[in-house]
């Protein structure tokens, strides 16, 4: 019995002495931090694993309905810009006389570059968009349009003779420009130019002019002056006393066969259902916006052209 005694006595200091050796050896020892680039691997580690998952999501919203709204915001915008462009330089009355300023085709043509960017027709010589009437807003400074109404119109006052607009009508593979004139504030008359139009590409096409029309002018007997009135009776009156032949040769209008003379290659750099734009080979852009809206039922599929 007192030998058992002994014994617990003896593990109970055996114990203790443990207790305060291992206590006293902890309070000694000081906890290291692990270094910054251990944790740094491991957090390298957990995100290696996330990278995976933030990336499609990432691709998907850039992808997405998100990316597609704005940058179709994004070409409306520039849309706007370009048509306020056009006003503030005086319109196409201003383009055809020569009073736009330098600042102001240059404002143009930015915003013509800006457009074009963001085309959304990637071919558009054989969308359905291409066909219809469009009235012509802009000519470049070396278009040989604007360099003829410039040499006629600037050498005559606007109560003289006024080109008041152009259109083009496309259809069928052949294309229709016809120019407004106005005479003596009375007298309206119709130059007509029929050309052929085939496709070269996704985006070049090339134009063969068939035959130029000078329209019988027509006259608006309301806006003749007082003192005209007598001649233009007599005129009238002078007219109806040809033959019918020679009558309605002149009724019909001056004819100019054109096939096998001219033709030209263009490029149209933008394309929607509102606004077209067409660079010649030197790189002068025309931009006509549409006068009859486009059908609903248009759909933008695009056939293989034959090159």
């Amino acid at each position: 019995m007192a030998s058992l005694q002994g014994s617990f006595s003896t593990i109970s200091a055996v114990r203790s002495s443990f207790s305060s050796s291992s206590s006293s050896s902890l309070a000694g020892v000081s906890f290291v931090r692990r270094p910054e680039c251990d944790r740094r691997r491991s957090g390298d580690r957990r995100n290696r694993l996330r990278m995976p998952c933030r990336a499609m999501v990432q691709q998907a919203v850039q992808g997405g309905a998100p990316a597609t709204y704005a940058k179709e915001m994004e070409r409306l915008s520039a849309k706007e810009s370009l048509l306020l462009a056009f006003k503030d330089a005086g319109g196409f009355e201003a383009l055809v006389t020569g009073k736009t300023t330098d600042m102001q085709r240059i404002d143009v043509n930015e915003r013509i570059t800006g457009l074009e960017r963001l085309n959304p027709t990637p071919r558009p010589t054989t969308s359905p968009f291409l066909e219809g009437r469009w009235n012509f807003e802009w000519f470049g400074s070396g278009s040989p349009g604007l360099s003829a109404t410039k040499i006629l119109f600037e050498r005559f006052p606007s109560t003289l003779a006024k080109l008041s607009k152009m259109d083009l009508l496309l259809k069928d593979g052949y294309a229709k420009v016809t120019a407004h004139l106005t005479l003596l504030n009375s007298i309206e008359s119709k130059c007509i130019l029929s050309t052929r139009v085939s496709v070269e590409g996704p985006l070049r096409m090339k134009e063969e002019y068939v035959e130029g029309i000078l329209e019988s002018p027509t006259v608006v007997e309301e806006t003749i002056p007082e003192q005209l009135k007598g001649a233009y009776s007599q005129a009238v009156n002078t007219v109806q006393q040809l033959p019918v032949l020679i009558r309605d040769a002149v009724a019909s209008g001056l004819r100019v066969p054109l096939s096998g003379t001219f033709q030209r290659l263009f490029m149209i750099s933008y394309l929607d259902e509102e606004i077209l734009i067409i660079r010649d080979v030197a790189g002068i852009p025309d931009v006509l916006t549409r006068l009859d809206p486009p059908s609903s039922t248009m759909a933008e599929t695009s056939p293989d052209y034959e090159s």
